[in-house]
């Protein structure tokens, strides 16, 4: 664990960006009973940490997509973040939703992208990937060369990295669960029993049921 995922992990604890609760398990949007659940939202009420994450996410950009023309974010969690990013590199920026506007223009994809523009993207949560990377291939469909993705935070899932790998699109993030539970560990945010449990998650998301 590097410095900066320890930092991340142990704000994103303290503001209960991140909560866990192993008795009392969150339902997921899909349906998944889960013992953590994450919203970085609540990140951009706090100036010291909404700028520790936009700093390190243009880092993260400079470094693995030095040569993108352009930030995208992904709708509606990654839009704060995504133009933080873009105004910190003085990049030009648009956004992605998850599903064309129903009114006006319909668009998918907010802003101007030029054909043939160099992007690199920015999200704030990687679940199974398939929301990230329903946006990656809008860009490329609007003629965008996508170059990767940064986000703030992954479950690290083995379905996430196998659709990444299908979809040919590199991802970098400042935070992982292996970082957050050695934290909440050292933290005692959660006792050993707790550990195991959100292990056996981990493992077994779609089919983890809640300890008796």
């Amino acid at each position: 664990m590097n410095s900066i995922e320890k930092t991340i992990a142990r704000q994103l604890l303290a503001i209960k960006a991140i909560q866990l609760n192993v008795e009392k398990p969150f339902t997921w949007a899909s349906g998944w009973r889960s013992p953590i659940y994450c919203d970085n939202r609540k990140t951009l009420s706090y100036p010291a940490i909404r700028k520790l994450i936009y700093e390190n996410l243009a880092q993260t950009v400079n470094e693995h997509f030095a040569e993108a023309d352009m930030i995208a974010g992904v709708a509606t969690g990654a839009i704060a973040h995504g133009a933080l990013v873009a105004e910190y590199l003085k990049k030009p920026f648009v956004y992605v939703r998850a599903a064309p506007k129903a009114h006006g223009l319909e668009n998918l994809i907010e802003g101007y992208l030029p054909d043939g523009c160099r992007v690199a993207v920015i999200e704030d949560l990687i679940s199974t990937g398939h929301s990230s990377l329903t946006a990656v291939n809008a860009l490329r469909k609007a003629g965008a060369d996508v170059l990767g993705m940064a986000a703030i935070f992954t479950y690290e899932f083995d379905l996430a990295r196998r659709h990444f790998e299908k979809a040919d699109c590199l991802l970098y993030t400042l935070c992982n669960y292996a970082a957050l539970i050695a934290e909440a560990r050292d933290a005692r945010y959660i006792t050993d029993d707790d550990l195991d449990a959100l292990r056996q998650w981990r493992e077994n998301p779609d089919q983890w049921q809640t300890p008796c």
